[in-house]
């Protein structure tokens, strides 16, 4: 997360869980409040790790943000879903792909 910290978002909650699912990060970037959804892969085999992030994930993403926001008094909605997808090489090194308002 020190990657979120860097730009300046506050990190509110990290893998929430609920009956429903999970959330892997809910942050605010500046007054926007952001779920996103984490993905790491260490080879391209099977697809990158933001290829693996579907339709059906995105709508359960979006169900889950509204969750989170009514334990909260539902005083903030999620203005979007973003997408991190981490690629690790042999070498130990990554890189990281951020996607911003994935839908």
């Amino acid at each position: 997360m020190e990657y979120l910290r860097r730009r300046g978002w506050i990190i509110l909650e990290r893998n929430w869980r609920c009956s429903a699912g999970e959330i892997d990060v809910v942050a605010l970037d500046g007054d926007e409040l952001v779920v996103c959804e984490v993905k790491t892969r260490a080879s391209r085999r099977a697809g990158t790790a933001l290829e693996s992030i579907t339709q059906r994930k995105l709508r359960r993403l979006y169900r889950l943000a509204a969750l989170w926001s009514s334990q909260r008094g539902g005083q903030r909605l999620p203005a979007r879903v973003d997408a991190i997808g981490i690629h690790l090489a042999a070498d130990g090194t990554f890189t990281v792909e951020h996607v911003r308002g994935i839908s």
